[in-house]
């Protein structure tokens, strides 16, 4: 089983990104998905997570300029990202709660940096 994130790039403030991520394998079951981010010298911190059902959270940072989406035809998560700005510059890890045949855990992507210039 692995994540593979796509989407990320360099964007002016006040920009738009939309990130991808794509589970793929042995999968019976994906429950929660989600970003977190890394920004230098900082702990990742989680950006938004969606339920299997499509409930949604998101930081207070990203509340009202980020949205998250999935399919679960296509066990993907994806993360559009509007009014970006300098701050929300990180590297974006998606992660999914799998089942997959008798193994239950918790998967990570490889990080996709985005990059928000003034």
């Amino acid at each position: 089983v692995q994540l593979q994130a796509s989407g990320g790039g360099l964007v002016q403030a006040g920009g738009s990104l939309r990130l991808s991520c794509v589970a793929s394998g042995k999968i019976f079951r994906i429950d929660d998905m989600g970003w977190y981010r890394q920004a230098p010298g900082r702990q990742r911190e989680l950006v938004a997570r969606i339920t299997t059902s499509s409930s949604t959270n998101y930081a207070d940072s990203v509340q009202g300029r980020f949205t998250v989406s999935r399919n679960n035809a296509n066990n993907t998560v994806t993360l559009q990202m509007t009014s970006l700005k300098p701050e929300d510059t990180a590297v974006y890890y998606c992660t999914a709660l799998i089942y997959s045949d008798y193994h239950a855990g918790q998967y990570w992507g490889q990080g996709t940096l985005v990059t928000v210039s003034s």
